[in-house]
């Protein structure tokens, strides 16, 4: 089985000399939105899913639409509208009949709120091969105001769908109870039953699920409001996560990751969406300033690897910026747990806000669908610093730096791919046995240098193979000339 390694952090290095990290942004398209807000209903679009179907390469994207008082019903205030394509680019809208909007018939509405105290909101949509029962195969977990017996209560709720299109609400409402409330209030004591909507360390109005393949369960991440200096309610947002074996019975939500000293002090997380891809959990996660044009909303890449402990090591840069100007996205992005994988390249499905998130007109700005694009697994890459002048050096090296991995079995390994950009330079590499002595036949000088852009580079030398290797762990070191390494695949033996 092939494995690819990352160089989005050192979990596979054992130590690298003269080299630095840089992060990678993804290209926005040149046609965004790809989805505009035109219809009566779509006051402002945000929140998204994706999924692209890998047999027929047909695309399902859900969004949420704001209509706010202009909608008749106050279960139409905010609802999940439905859009395909057949190539992820040029979506359409298909008039699916299943919900009017005031006097409309023919909507792409294909889920409407309870109508209770205040918005449904989010819609985020996973598709489980696993699932037995068809009328289940897509998930969808969002927030509502709910019944629970004779009362109200904010909080989790799931859909189930056997296409995407035609939603079942499940029938127990909230799954998971959220807080409610206004910034400052004191938090409740254990013995108070008149403020069931204060529930300290709760998730709030926005989760995001994937299926966690490490532990075999459903997970949610998403905002929980964490309390304030003065130890009032409703301070800033963190990171939260809760699981399930079912989609339906969750534990109680963990409290993963706050901003911290290091931090401006205007950051808390709008909400945060993970990923799992390449045994590693990406998080987009959304940066709110409320102090800026109602509350800007930019992206910042975080990475786990157990979907539990976070890093933040690109708070310098984000992943993702608003546009500048005043363009459909130059206020806030939206990002989601779905993005596409391709052979070539990862496609990020996000929405888009011209004015901020959290204090801005919701009936005033532009707002869309739009999609942003990265060469596949180029999240950050290692390059050499411009220079290293260290005493212990015989002379100052220029764009000069390498990187030693930890102990790997190459016995069975057809090939080494590199995903490497060496148009200006070059890398070659070389193996090291465990003492950290070279390989003959396998040193930098008998390798074949690595030269131009490609995903894909082939790491040879000139007189030895792989197969030529015995069945012990080898260390890999990669000698970088002005080029940037970002990945590196093991290609095992057919």
């Amino acid at each position: 089985m092939s494995s690819t390694i990352l160089f989005i952090d050192d979990h596979d290095i054992l130590y690298r000399s003269g080299t630095q990290r840089v992060l990678n942004s993804p290209v926005r398209h040149h046609t965004n939105p790809l989805i505009k807000s035109d219809r009566p209903w779509e006051t402002a679009i945000a929140w998204t899913s994706a999924y692209r179907d890998q047999h027929t390469g047909k695309y399902q994207l859900w969004y949420q639409a704001f209509a706010g008082d202009r909608a008749i019903y106050s279960t139409h205030r905010c609802v999940v509208c439905y859009a395909e394509s057949d190539d992820g680019i040029r979506f359409t809208k298909p008039d699916l009949n299943l919900f009017n909007f005031n006097k409309i018939k023919n909507t792409n509405i294909v889920l409407i709120g309870n109508g209770g105290h205040s918005l449904r909101y989010a819609n985020s949509v996973i598709i489980d091969p696993r699932e037995k029962d068809p009328d289940r195969r897509y998930k969808m977990a969002y927030f509502d105001f709910a019944q629970d017996g004779k009362n109200e209560h904010p909080g989790l709720c799931v859909a189930f769908s056997p296409d995407g299109i035609h939603w079942t609400k499940h029938p127990r409402a909230p799954l998971l109870k959220s807080s409610y409330g206004n910034y400052g209030e004191t938090v409740p004591f254990d013995s108070e039953l008149d403020r069931p909507w204060d529930v300290p360390l709760s998730m709030s109005d926005a989760v995001d699920a994937l299926y966690d393949p490490r532990r075999k369960v459903f997970a949610l991440y998403g905002k929980m409001w964490i309390d304030g200096p003065d130890g009032g309610m409703y301070w800033k947002h963190g990171m939260g996560r809760t699981e399930s074996k079912n989609f339906v019975d969750w534990t109680a939500p963990q409290l993963l990751c706050v901003p911290d000293e290091l931090d401006p002090s205007h950051v808390e997380f709008h909400t945060s969406p993970v990923f799992f891809y390449q045994d590693v959990y990406f998080c987009l996660n959304q940066i709110l300033n409320r102090s800026v044009r109602g509350g800007v909303i930019d992206i910042e890449l975080g990475i786990s690897r157990d979907g539990i402990n976070w890093h933040r090591p690109f708070k310098s840069s984000f992943f993702l910026s608003r546009s500048d100007h005043n363009q459909f996205d130059s206020g806030s992005i939206f990002t989601n747990s779905t993005p596409i994988i391709l052979n070539k390249e990862i496609r990020f499905y996000y929405g888009g806000y011209s004015q901020g998130a959290t204090g801005a007109d919701d009936y005033n700005h532009v707002s869309g669908v739009g999609l942003a694009i990265l060469q596949r697994d180029r999240f950050a890459g290692l390059t050499p610093v411009s220079l290293s002048d260290q005493s212990t050096l015989k002379k100052p090296l220029q764009n000069t730096g390498q990187i030693t991995l930890k102990p790997i079995m190459l016995a069975n390994c057809d090939q080494i791919s590199l995903n490497a950009d060496a148009s200006h330079g070059t890398v070659r590499a070389e193996l090291l046995d465990q003492r950290g002595k070279r390989v003959k036949g396998f040193s930098k000088d008998e390798t074949i240098p690595i030269r131009g852009d490609s995903l894909n580079h082939n790491i040879k030398w000139r007189d030895c193979k792989l197969t030529d290797l015995d069945r012990r762990p080898y260390l890999l070191r990669l000698h970088l000339d002005d080029a940037t390494v970002y990945a590196l695949t093991l290609v095992a033996k057919p």
